[in-house]
């Protein structure tokens, strides 16, 4: 698969699951939509990934400098 922007594979999820939901496909056109949309959902999945990993939040010292540190997820939780 060629490369594609999240939102560009978000949409074409969108579009699948439309046809899927309608009804008018075959078996075969059916499962061969849901094969595509099967790996739209994991490129976006490994996109999210890569991006999460991206993240990082700007942390004040003590001495009030400020400094960078790897994203916590756990931490993001709790602070909800």
């Amino acid at each position: 698969m060629a490369e594609v922007k999240f939102e560009e594979a978000i949409k074409k999820l969108e579009n699948l699951v439309e046809e899927l939901e309608s009804g008018d496909l075959s078996l075969d056109e059916s499962l061969v939509k849901y094969e595509e949309g099967v790996k739209l959902v994991r490129l976006c999945q490994k996109k999210l990934e890569q991006a999460r990993k991206k993240i990082e939040i700007l942390v004040k010292t003590e001495d009030g400098k400020v400094k960078t540190e790897p994203f916590d997820e756990e931490d993001s939780q709790k602070k909800r």
